[in-house]
This record gives structure tokens, C-alpha cells and sequence, in this order.
């Protein structure tokens, strides 16, 4: 008797026993994303496909939000222009994701990618430079996937450390949201303080608290669409205080909650392909070059985690992780960032929330392409989206550092040549306003550690040569001051 292969998600009883009268009855979509050998149905796809999309619509507030501040030209990107390019570029990845990998992964701006962006590199480039930078790295991604370098170097970075990463974006993002908001200041006399002159100031700052409580209380319930739910209700008292006139126009960061005309209009284009390579030479080769690493480190990480995990709860994947399509879905996750980058929302990567559709029943790309098409419809709608404050979509920024955060449980904190390299990794991220200190610090430091215990032998070539490039990372300084260089 042959041996036939059998997909991941089913058994060889159900093709061998269902194959022939499936495949007499399946339609054109049955067939394309192997609906019914992954034991789904067009309905569950569907109901997956939603369910995603409103578990990570938050990204449409949250993206412009982070991507609000000024570029090293004094330059904004104007809110608008970037709830459409985030739209567009999440809803290009994920249709993309759905048919040609086909499985029921979503992409959108990676939250720390846009951290990078916002903080790091547009200080020193201008917005058109700083998303000609995600088009480069998310090149270096797909070659990476190519060359299959990509795991390698995964499997080289102790897991402790990719964990902390996490848990340092985490806390990076948590704090963006916790300025954004207001809550936190620079102080007088002291680096940070709560609110202006150490009280919370304005009615704005306490809708932004009320609703981070909201979304907290909901997801200790275990509310489904719990940040959504949480922003639409901050949303909708911000609009009751704005109309009763208890809140002064002024006192909005972003501006009123106020539709101004039609809800509905053209989507607004105007930053799709101002990418610009080259100019750089202003901060240097090495700057230029560490800023690709970061935002390498930014969206590489996670990336493959996430595909892998959702992959198992969908059933897709076997015990070594294998799974139908995951060198397509890594490519398309490093495609991500060229396609943020020429849209002008940052890079594009795989949402940990896609597991919410997975959960509904989400088995195939039709759940992808599904996701896709709302974030499609969406553009027709950005005046509507406008409308949050920028007060109460920070609030869904310290709810996903919270989230992040939850990576902690995985390290053993009572080994020290563990918990050090992750204990600066986490703090120095936000406390530097940097991800790349943070990383280099956990790396310089873990191997620092691995040398006074004696064990050097199990440190591997790569992070080896990693501490070697942020040690002149952090001495470039001195270095150039010795070698005369300005």
C-alpha cells in the first residue's frame, strides 16, 4: 500500500478515509487553502478572519501615535497619511501572507520597529531616510530567510536573552505610551517625574488612566477584543466630555475628538514611495550600520516565535516545529519591513494576536485574506479613526508592555550569570531610550559572565562577534577621539 503525506492538522485516517469524497465535493477556496484537510470550514476561516482583525485594530492608533514626532528637519508625517499607510501596508502583508503562504497569520506595524523609528532614527535622519532604512532591513531579513541564516542566528542567541529583548521592548514601549499620555514628564531637578510638576495634570491624563484600568479589567475577565474594546469606550467618553465642553480644546495632544466632515473619504496616499537611499553620510557609516542592526534586532526576534506558536495552537505544526509554508510566512514577515517602509507605516511583521483566530477556529490563509480585506476597507475610514485621542490610544501601548513583560516567567532568576545580562538588557532600554544599548548591554555582559566562570567555550562564533561590534558601539567615542577622527 503507498504511503500518502499527510498534512499537518490531520490524521491519516481522516485523508485516507474523507480524501476521495472531499475532493469530489471541494470547491476552487476549498482546494487553494486546503480548507478541508486542515479540518476547517469557509465559515470558521471567516469568523477566525474577524476576530483577528479586531484583536489587533488597535495598531491603526497606535502606529501614528508613535510615529507622531519630528524627524532631524523639524518634519511630521501628518496623522492621516498614516492611518492610511498603516492600513494599507497591514492589510498588503496580510493578504499577501494569506495567499501565498497561506496560513492564518496577520501582519502590522511592529510596534518596537515604529519605537526605533520614532526614537532613534528619525532624531538623527529625516522620515523619507528613516523609512528607506526599513526598506533595507527588511531586505537583510528576506536574504537572511534565504540563505537560512536567519535560524542560525536564532538558535545562537541564548533563549534567555531573547526573552529579555522582549520583556525591554516591552518596558520601552510602556514608557512611550506613559509620555504620550502625559503621565510621565521630565522633571525639574530630576530626570522623570508623574505629570508636569509632579501631580497628573488636565482631564485628558485621567481618561488616559481610566481606560489603561478598563483594558486591564477586561483582560483579567478574559474579555475577548479587550484593547479595542477598552479604546472604543475611551473614545466614546472623550467625545461625551468634549461635546459637554468639560475638556479645552487645547488640552488634547492630538488635537479635539471631533469628526470634522464626512466619516467616510479617499484614502490619503501622499506617503507611499517618499523613501529615499542615500544622504546618510551626515551620521556616518557605522551610525547608518547600527541602526539597520537594530531594527533588524527590532522585528527579527519575535517574528518566528509567533509564527511557530500560533502554527501549534493552529495544529499546523509537527513536534520540531515544522509546519506547511513557514519559509514562505519567515519571507513574507521580512518583506514586511520593505513594505512598510515604501508605504510609509514602518516595518510590517507577524501579530501574536492572529492565536485569537486561531482560537475561533482560523486554520488557512482564508482567515488571513479575510483580516487583510478589513484593514483594506479601513482606508476608506480614516477620518472615523481619527477621531481617538492620542491620550487614549497610549493607553493600549502600556497594556502590550504589560503583555510583553510576561516573558520574565521564563527566566531563572536565581542564576546570575543568567539573570544580569537580562536584568540590564530590560532596564537599559527604557532608561537609555535605546534598544540597541539594551542589547548590547545583555550581550557584553553574558559573555563577560561566561569568561569570569571559565565556561568561554560555550559562547558561539556569533556572539562573539556581536560583543566585539557593541563594544565599539559603546567605546566609538573614545575610539575616535584617539584615533583624531571629529
Amino acid at each position: 500500500m503507498t504511503q500518502q503525506s499527510v498534512e499537518p492538522g490531520t490524521t491519516a485516517a481522516d485523508d485516507a478515509g474523507e480524501g476521495p469524497r472531499i475532493a469530489a465535493g471541494r470547491s476552487w477556496l476549498d482546494r487553494y487553502f486546503h480548507i478541508s484537510l486542515r479540518g476547517s470550514s469557509v465559515a470558521r476561516e471567516v469568523r477566525g478572519g474577524v476576530t483577528t482583525f479586531m484583536a489587533m485594530a488597535y495598531i491603526l492608533l497606535l502606529n501614528p501615535l508613535i510615529l507622531s514626532g519630528k524627524d532631524v528637519a523639524g518634519d511630521t508625517l501628518g496623522r492621516q497619511a498614516l492611518i492610511t499607510a498603516t492600513a494599507f501596508a497591514a492589510a498588503f502583508a496580510t493578504l499577501l501572507m494569506g495567499f501565498v503562504g497561506k496560513v492564518p497569520l496577520a501582519l502590522a506595524a511592529g510596534l518596537s520597529v515604529s519605537g526605533v523609528l520614532s526614537s532613534q532614527v528619525a532624531p538623527q535622519l529625516t522620515w523619507p531616510q528613516a523609512m528607506g532604512m526599513c526598506v533595507l532591513y527588511g531586505v537583510v531579513i528576506m536574504l537572511l530567510v534565504i540563505t537560512g541564516l536567519r535560524e542560525m542566528i536564532m538558535n545562537a542567541i541564548p533563549l534567555a536573552l531573547k526573552h529579555a529583548i522582549t520583556m525591554g521592548i516591552g518596558l520601552f514601549i510602556a514608557l512611550i505610551g506613559l509620555v504620550k499620555a502625559g503621565f510621565v514628564h521630565q522633571g525639574k531637578g530630576t530626570p522623570v517625574t508623574l505629570g508636569p510638576n509632579g501631580e497628573l495634570s488636565g482631564w485628558p491624563v485621567l481618561l488616559f488612566a481610566v481606560t489603561l484600568l478598563a483594558v486591564f479589567m477586561l483582560q483579567a475577565r478574559g474579555t475577548p477584543g479587550a484593547i479595542l474594546i477598552g479604546i472604543v469606550g475611551g473614545t466614546v467618553l472623550a467625545v461625551i466630555l468634549n461635546a459637554l465642553d468639560v475638556i479645552a480644546p487645547d488640552q488634547w495632544a492630538s488635537g479635539a475628538p471631533e469628526l470634522h466632515g464626512s466619516a467616510v473619504s479617499m484614502p490619503d496616499f501622499s506617503l507611499f514611495g517618499d523613501v529615499e537611499f542615500g544622504g546618510w553620510g551626515q551620521v556616518g557609516a557605522m551610525a547608518v550600520g547600527m541602526i539597520v542592526f537594530t531594527l533588524v534586532l527590532a522585528g527579527f526576534f519575535d517574528a518566528m516565535a509567533t509564527i511557530i506558536g500560533v502554527g501549534t495552537e493552529a495544529g499546523l505544526a509537527d513536534d520540531k516545529g515544522r509546519m506547511p509554508g513557514l519559509s514562505k510566512a519567515l519571507f513574507i514577515d521580512g518583506a514586511g519591513g520593505a513594505i512598510g517602509g515604501v508605504s510609509g507605516a514602518s516595518g510590517q511583521t507577524v501579530f501574536v494576536e492572529s492565536a485569537t483566530g486561531v482560537g475561533e477556529g482560523a486554520r488557512t490563509g482564508l482567515s488571513s485574506v479575510v483580516t487583510g480585506l478589513f484593514f483594506a476597507a479601513c482606508l476608506f475610514f480614516t477620518p472615523l479613526t481619527a477621531i481617538v485621542p492620542g491620550e487614549v490610544a497610549a493607553a493600549a501601548l502600556v497594556v502590550i508592555g504589560a503583555m510583553m513583560m510576561t516573558n520574565a516567567r521564563h527566566v531563572d532568576w536565581a542564576d546570575r550569570s543568567t539573570a544580569i545580562p537580562v536584568f540590564l538588557t530590560v532596564v537599559i532600554m527604557p532608561f537609555t531610550y535605546s534598544i540597541t544599548a539594551g542589547v548590547a548591554a545583555g550581550v557584553i555582559s553574558y559573555v563577560a559572565i561566561k569568561i569570569a566562570e571559565g565556561r568561554a567555550r560555550e559562547i558561539g562564533a556569533f556572539m562573539w562577534g556581536l560583543t566585539a561590534v557593541f563594544f565599539v558601539f559603546f567605546a566609538l567615542s573614545p575610539i575616535e577621539s584617539w584615533l583624531g577622527v571629529n
